[in-house]
């Protein structure tokens, strides 16, 4: 599904390994042409330079930055209910956060009541009506789920747990791929290792009953995966790629296409795997980067095999006298050659257009033609053209006119054309025993050292070789236009809109799909081979489909214009493509081409959400298939996210030994068991050397135990659309370090509301009587606000900074600790009838939070709503999961901005004072400070009084404005002098008097510290300001450096004065 950057990746390493340099960048070549090694061995470098960085043990700031966690004890939930019930929650509360006791039981009540499922919609009291609906990219069968499949599930989950808290009718689909080419190579190896048998020594039919078997024994991990990341998913529905259903669904689209002329059989160049026996797809095939002679190990050979150089050779001008010389790096190929081919402007051969060359083994004579797309300045400037082994080659006798001829069959070996000599042997052996032989004959003019890249079989390890072969094709232009023209129409959405340029150039430029795999597992394509027994003419090759052999026959029948009796039908033995099947998922999941209700009511899907590297492979196919088929594109909006890479910047792939199962970070990991996973997958002896460096110091005591919910909220707090994600253990650790403050949180609500059971008043009832109490309400308010438009957005990292920042920031930080005193010790004369509106404040701040935390971390909202619902005004008896989303409507009446506004200046006065206070060394007195503001900045102050000498941990906070007009309705005198001083702002300071004790000399370098800090900062404001040109800069952005400007130079004068005061005092003692 990566076919952008993969089709372009497999052309140019065709190239490279092919026989004669990369062709020229043109204005008339083709996008493929256009490729230019450059980046590619600029990304090899910077491969090169992180493998370095890993292996070094020199610097390596993975290491240094390497997680820092200590076990902490477990809790297990011990209650003895039946799998599917309700957990209970009346248990006493464990003193601290465990993901074992949080995460146990939930999901299994969720799934058997069927909250999951649309049908539940009805009962919803707040539904409406409205539809959402998207399916689950289905992984391959064989595997198991990584941090990047994490994201998606994540990303997905809290998209579908927001749209149902909505009240929207809602469908999420899990599904699994049969993955053709993998599954087969897995039972494969597992047959030969346990049995000692290969594929051959069964029937087609026992050996897809084994594969049945493996997939019936192992195929469920993913599905737990799925479960243990708490993906809402509907299980009712589950669909699976090979069930009869999908299989109907996959023949009627093979027809359909193939009645409609989008289907043909025809002869082309594929990608194919010798060890395999079968041709692939692009994103089957690795590119791998060779800066020079590489010995590699291929299957099949016992010995390795030089690649990275390129040979030159001569081949003999027909009755002239002189040569022309080639270069490759293939010369096993060379026996395919039927031309040369020369640029027409290039003045060097200019004396041979249009004459001949011999082949010194075949006796062939090669036309020397000419053709614009060589490049003069690479190599010799002549190549050679082997039309049946190399893609642009291919290309170029389309234009000439130039004869195929097929050197190296499918199982690797030169076929029979080659001469006795060579037929039957290995190419690879065969490519020796060529050099010798032009080495003999006198012809042999050289070999360097070649920088390439070579295309590799992701299944197989096996070096891809390009054949020539009979396959079924879908032709994908005028469904490619269509695509193109559903995104300039509006139609479709694509998320980053960046992708839309991309999305036109590929689908502009889009090849024929080749859609025959040859292999077993798989949906066997519906197309059948008529022969005529009681015909003596000879003919070639003629092909009927059907949606069964009967219905073949009768339609071969009508076109051959005979008895269906009179026909003999073979089945085509090869399978399709897995992408083919993938592609018809959005409807065929729903029951197409039966008209189901499900198709009906859910079809097209809402949404397409999946990472962005397979927006062509898949995207892109189930816009032109399910456009084609259903006569309506199969989703409304399609939302990239970006990849997940591992700490040092490297994607994350099974090929790197670097991918990291879900499981491990959520139940823990021990570093031995991280390295056993390497040594079990099938990497290269360096990469698994790297791999496992990386694990050391990276993990060096393993993967502590941080939870799913954990999990999912640090993947949803990346920003998705940009760039890739670097996603580290230490964010996650964070996130557990978050889960343990709610859970806190919750222990002090629930332990101030003690054994009271009384219902706190409801949400419209209950409004702020203090300050305080109005501005976290309005807080809260802008908080769902926030929440709201990143949904909308689809910018979950916005959503989760503004929960982080309202639970730990406000409601913990501030309202908290400003209202512990009045929960827990009751509240003064002064402040009765206070109490109940805090409490009240609280337990709405508590359980809207959990409310609007739910689809990001399921598990713990749940536990915590749950234990929080006998205080509740209406105690629900549905899960969280199903209750209404808050909305900024409900809270309308608990809006505030101006209290909002006005706490920012409170804030920063809390944070000088605690740094004065830290300054003078006071842990436990409370001093008396002085605020010498403006009037505007006094009301505040006053108004927020309370808050500020709680949070600042002083006893009084005088005013002084030296600017009041009437300075007695503050009652304030002037601070002392020889006042310590924080700057708040360019209008506001905070004094405090030095009293005995403190160390003036430690605070005069405290002093000098800061000042030496400042005065760049200060140039560099000053250079900016003055630089800042009116017509170019916006008025508001001018103020604002304006108002710093000033700022730094008033805490620059506050400093100098302290200065002056504290070394008079050191003067006078």
């Amino acid at each position: 599904m990566w076919r952008a950057q993969r089709v372009l990746s497999w052309r140019l390493s065709a190239r490279l390994c092919s026989n004669k340099p990369p062709t020229p960048p043109s204005s008339s070549a083709s996008p493929q042409a256009n490729c230019s090694p450059r980046p590619r061995a600029e990304k090899q470098r910077r491969r090169r330079e992180r493998e370095e960085a890993i292996l070094s043990s020199q610097s390596s700031t993975a290491a240094e930055e390497a997680v820092d966690w200590r076990e902490r004890r477990k809790v297990l939930y011990a209650a003895q209910s039946p799998p599917g019930t309700k957990k209970d929650t009346s248990s006493p509360f464990p003193d601290a956060y465990c993901p074992d006791y949080v995460e146990s039981s939930w999901y299994q009540w969720w799934e058997k009541e069927g909250f999951f499922r649309p049908e539940q919609h009805e009962s919803l009291s707040h539904r409406e009506d409205q539809t959402f609906a998207l399916c689950i990219p289905p992984p391959n069968v064989t595997g198991t789920l990584h941090l990047g499949h994490a994201l998606t599930v994540a990303v997905e989950d809290a998209l579908v747990r927001w749209r149902r808290m909505q009240g929207h009718r809602v469908l999420w689909v899990p599904g699994c791929d049969h993955a053709g080419i993998a599954t087969q190579a897995v039972v494969e190896r597992r047959l030969l290792r346990d049995r000692g048998k290969r594929r051959q020594d069964f029937t087609r039919t026992q050996f897809l009953s084994e594969v049945w078997k493996w997939k019936n024994e192992t195929g469920g991990e993913i599905y737990h995966q799925l479960r243990r990341l708490g993906a809402s998913l509907d299980w009712s529905r589950a669909c699976f790629t090979m069930d009869p259903g999908f299989s109907r669904a996959v023949t009627e689209a093979f027809v359909r296409l193939s009645d409609s002329g989008l289907v043909y059989r025809s002869e082309a160049l594929v990608n194919w795997s010798c060890a395999l026996g079968s041709a692939i797809s692009d994103i089957e095939v690795d590119s791998r980067e060779l800066s020079g002679p590489s010995m590699l190990s291929v299957p099949g050979y016992e010995d390795t095999v030089e690649f990275g150089t390129m040979l030159t050779f001569a081949y003999p001008l027909e009755d002239h006298d002189g040569e022309v010389q080639v270069s490759t790096t293939r010369p096993e190929t060379m026996l395919g050659d039927v031309a040369v081919a020369v640029h027409p402007d290039d003045p060097r051969y200019q004396a041979v257009h249009g004459k001949q060359c011999r082949h010194p083994f075949t006796n062939r004579l090669l036309p020397i033609i000419t053709d614009s797309s060589v490049d003069m300045q690479l190599g010799t400037g002549a190549v050679k053209v082997t039309p049946a082994h190399d893609h642009t080659d291919f290309l170029l006798s389309q234009r000439h006119a130039l004869p195929r001829l097929t050197v190296i069959g499918g199982d690797g070996t030169m076929t029979p054309p080659c001469g006795q000599w060579l037929e039957g042997v290995k190419r690879f052996d065969a490519r020796q025993l060529l050099v010798d032989a032009l080495v003999e004959k006198r012809l042999f003019r050289g070999k360097k050292n070649h920088a390439m890249t070579l295309p590799i079989c992701s299944r197989s390890g096996d070096v891809i070789e390009p054949l020539l072969k009979r396959q079924w094709f879908v032709s994908c232009e005028e469904m490619g236009q269509k695509a193109i023209q559903a995104v300039e129409d509006g139609q479709l959405e694509i998320t980053p809109h960046y992708y839309t340029k991309t999305w036109k150039n590929w689908l502009s430029n889009i090849s024929d799909w080749c859609i025959s795999r040859q292999l077993w597992w798989g949906h066997q394509i519906p197309a059948y081979q008529v022969d005529f027994p009681n015909s003596t003419d000879k003919q070639e090759e003629q092909w009927v489909w059907g949606r069964s052999e009967d219905e073949a026959r009768q339609r071969a029948a009508v076109k051959y214009g005979v008895k269906p009796g009179d026909i003999t039908l073979t089945q085509d033995p090869d399978v399709l493509d897995t992408w083919f099947s993938s592609g018809l998922f959005p409807f065929a999941m729903l029951g197409w081409p039966e008209q189901t209700t499900d198709l009906q009511r859910f079809y097209p899907s809402s949404l397409l959400e999946t990472g962005s590297d397979l927006i062509f492979f898949w995207v892109a196919r189930m816009v032109m298939l399910g456009t084609e088929l259903t006569g309506q594109l199969p989703f409304k909006q399609v939302l990239l996210h970006s990849l997940v890479r591992d700490k040092h910047g490297r994607k994350m792939s099974k090929s790197l030994g670097n991918v990291i199962d879900p499981l491990d970070v959520i139940h823990g990991v021990s570093l031995q068991r991280l390295q056993e996973k390497v040594k079990e997958g099938n990497l290269d002896p360096r990469e698994q050397l790297v791999a496992m460096e990386a694990q050391r110091k990276d993990f060096p005591k393993g993967i502590p135990q941080c939870g799913t919910d954990a999990l999912r909220l640090a993947l949803c707090s990346h920003k998705m659309q940009g760039e890739d994600i670097s996603l580290s253990i230490s964010q996650v650790l964070s996130c557990r370090h978050f889960c343990n403050k709610m859970w806190q949180t919750l222990r002090f609500t629930l332990g101030v509301l003690g054994d009271d059971t009384t219902p706190v008043g409801t949400l419209e009832e209950t409004s702020g009587v203090s300050s305080l109490d109005r501005w976290i309400c309005s807080r809260l308010c802008s908080t769902v606000a926030e929440c709201e438009r990143a949904f909308q957005a689809y910018e979950l990292h916005a959503a989760t900074a503004a929960l982080y920042s309202f639970w730990v920031h406000s409601l913990c930080d501030v309202y908290l600790e400003h209202v512990k005193a009045v929960l827990q010790q009751g509240p003064s004369p002064q402040q009765q009838g206070s109490r109940p509106v805090a409490l009240s404040v609280l337990v709405h701040c508590v359980s809207v939070s959990l409310a609007l935390l739910s689809p990001f971390m399921p598990f713990i909202t749940e536990e915590l709503w749950q234990r929080l619902q006998p205080f509740s005004p209406a105690a629900a008896h549905a899960p969280l999961c199903l209750q209404p989303y808050p909305c900024s409507s409900q809270l309308a009446h608990w809006h505030f901005p101006e209290e909002e506004r006005d706490f920012r200046l409170v804030q920063e006065v809390i944070r000088v004072a605690r740094s004065l206070r830290a300054q003078c060394g006071m842990t436990k007195e409370k001093p008396v400070m002085w605020a010498v503001c403006s009037p505007s900045q006094a009301q505040v102050l006053l108004h927020f009084g309370s808050a500020v000498w709680t949070l600042s941990r002083i006893s009084i906070l005088h005013i002084y404005c030296p600017h009041a007009v009437d300075q007695e309705e503050l009652h304030c005198t002037p601070p002392p002098p020889g006042s310590l001083i924080g700057v708040v702002d360019h209008t506001c300071q905070l004094h405090l008097h030095i009293q005995s004790g403190v160390n003036a000399d430690k605070r005069i370098l405290q002093l000098h510290q800061r000042r030496d800090k400042l005065l760049p900062k200060l140039q560099t404001a000053l250079s900016r300001e003055s630089a800042a040109q009116p017509t170019k800069v916006p008025a508001h952005v001018r103020q604002q450096m304006a108002t710093k400007t000033a700022a730094l130079q008033q805490e620059l004068e506050a400093i100098e004065e302290q200065l002056k005061v504290l070394q008079q005092t050191g003067t006078t003692q």
